[in-house]
C-alpha cells in the first residue's frame, strides 16, 4: 500500500479545522499520552500545578500527536505536552501556527518497529522478508519518520509493503494475538514493550539512533495561546522542570505517582522511563537544544518529508522555535 498522499491529506483536514481561537482561560487543558511515564506526572496527580498556577489544569490522553494537533487546531488543548517532531511538522506545514517551547522527552529506546519472533527476520534478510508483509504504523509520528529512515537504510522500498495505519495501543493489541497478520509494528512506550514480547527490533536503539538521529518529543502549543498567557505558560514549563530536578535527584517518592497517571504497572512504568532523559533547563536553552539543534533538526527532518512528498515545508523554521516562555520559567525558578 501506497501512502504518499497521507500526510498532505491530514495536513488539509489540520489547515480546515484551523482557527483564530481567543485564549480568555478559567481552565488550562493539556494533552499527554498515557503508558509514556514522565516525571511531571507527579505533579499532575497531586494537583500541583493547579495549586502553583491558581487555575484547573485539565489533562486529556490522547493515542498520537497528530490527534494533539487537531485538538489544538479546535482550541480544545492548549498545551500539547511530548508531542512528536512529525505530528508538529505536519501540523505547521498544513499552516497551523504552532511553536515548540519546551524539549519533554528525549529517547531512542523507546521509540522503534518490531518484527514478529517466529518469522526470524533480521537487518540481513529484511528486505527479502518483509517483502508483500503487513506492517502496522502511526502515520504522522515520530514512529512513523523513524520507519521510514528506518526502511531506506535497509533498501525496503515502501511499495513493498502494506502499511497500514495503527496508534501503538491498538497494533500492540493485534501483535499479541498468535494468528495476527502483522509483520512488524512500530510504536513507544507501553505498546512498544508489549510488542518486544511477541518480537525482535531489526535496529537496537542505538543503530537506530544513527541512522535517524535524535529522537525527542516537544511541548508545544498554538502561537496565539502563548501570545496572550506568557505567565501561565511559564508557569507550566517551570513545574514541569522542577519536577524532572525532583526526579533527578531522588525518584522513589515520585514513582506511585508517576505510574498511576501513567496508567502502568511499577514494573512497566520503571522499564520505559529507565530509558528516557529529560533535560534542564539550561541543556535545552543551549546550542544541544533549543538555541540551535531543534530548528536544524527540524529544517532537516521537513526536507526529507517534503521529498518523499509527505508535506510542502516551511522555508525558515525559526519562528516555529520559541525559546522566551523557558527563559522566563528560568527566571522563575531562581526567584
Amino acid at each position: 500500500m501506497k501512502f504518499t498522499n497521507t500526510l498532505t491529506a491530514m495536513a488539509v483536514a489540520l489547515a480546515a479545522t484551523t482557527g483564530s481561537a481567543a485564549y480568555a482561560l478559567d481552565e488550562l487543558v493539556v494533552a499527554y499520552f498515557l503508558e509514556w511515564p514522565t516525571p511531571n506526572q507527579y505533579a499532575q496527580h497531586n494537583k500541583i500545578y493547579s495549586e502553583k498556577m491558581g487555575i484547573p489544569v485539565k489533562w486529556v490522553a490522547f493515542d498520537a500527536g497528530t490527534a494533539m494537533s487537531a485538538a489544538m487546531a479546535s482550541g480544545d488543548v492548549h498545551i500539547s505536552f511530548s508531542q512528536g517532531v512529525t505530528p508538529f511538522l505536519v501540523a505547521t506545514a498544513a499552516g497551523q501556527d504552532l511553536q515548540a517551547v519546551d524539549i519533554a522527552v528525549s529517547y531512542s529506546e523507546n521509540d522503534n518497529c518490531v518484527v514478529r519472533s517466529e518469522l526470524e527476520i533480521t537487518k540481513d534478510n529484511a528486505a527479502e522478508e518483509l517483502k508483500g508483509k503487513k506492517v502496522a504504523v502511526p502515520l504522522g509520528t515520530a514512529a512513523h519518520s523513524g520507519f521510514l529512515a528506518q526502511m531506506a537504510y535497509l533498501n525496503i522500498p515502501e511499495s513493498d509493503l502494506t502499511i497500514v495505519d495503527m496508534a501503538p495501543s491498538d497494533s500492540a493489541a493485534a501483535f499479541s494475538q498468535p494468528n495476527t497478520d502483522l509483520a512488524m509494528a512500530c510504536g513507544w512506550g507501553g505498546s512498544l514493550r508489549t510488542m518486544k514480547e511477541y518480537g525482535n527490533t531489526i535496529l537496537s536503539g542505538a543503530e537506530k539512533e544513527k541512522v535517524v538521529g535524535k529522537v525527542f518529543d516537544l511541548t508545544t502549543i498554538p502561537t496565539a495561546f502563548g501570545e496572550e498567557n506568557p505567565d501561565v505558560l511559564a508557569q507550566f514549563l517551570a513545574i514541569t522542570a522542577e519536577m524532572n530536578a525532583m526526579y533527578a535527584a531522588d525518584r522513589a517518592p515520585m514513582m506511585d505517582a508517576i505510574q498511576k497517571e501513567a496508567g502502568m504497572d511499577m514494573e512497566g512504568t520503571t522499564a520505559v522511563i529507565d530509558v528516557f532523559a529529560f533535560p534542564t533547563i539550561e541543556e535545552q536553552l543551549s546550542e544541544e537544544w533549543m538555541g540551535g539543534f531543534v530548528t536544524e533538526y527540524l529544517t532537516d527532518s521537513a526536507a526529507k518529508l517534503e521529498e518523499g512528498g509527505k508535506i510542502s515545508a516551511l522555508s525558515d523554521y525559526s519562528a516555529v522555535v520559541n525559546t522566551s516562555y523557558l527563559e522566563a520559567a528560568k527566571k522563575m525558578m531562581m526567584e
